[in-house]
């Protein structure tokens, strides 16, 4: 008898529907404060999900969502950052 690999299922931060993590973008922000995208889905750190979606890009933008997600004040500079991630 075979054991399937279970899907790694994460919710977004913003929209809340849950999905397989290589479906959503991962931002991380790891212990030296460092915000950023990880494309590798390993880096060490709090890491917080987002749908590829623009809408949900957009919503994460107007309601700051990674505020709470990461309990820190994140700079604008790193949503335009992680807007190019969606373009």
């Amino acid at each position: 008898m075979q054991n399937k690999p279970k899907e790694k299922i994460r919710m977004c931060v913003v929209c809340r529907s849950q999905s397989d993590k290589k479906t959503l973008i991962r931002i991380v922000k790891n212990k030296e404060g460092q915000i950023f995208v990880d494309k590798t889905l390993k880096a060490n750190g709090r890491g917080a999900y987002v749908c590829k979606d623009k809408a949900c890009f957009d919503k994460l933008c107007k309601t700051k969502a990674l505020n709470r997600a990461f309990k820190t004040e994140v700079p604008a500079e790193v949503y335009e950052k992680l807007g190019e991630e969606f373009e």
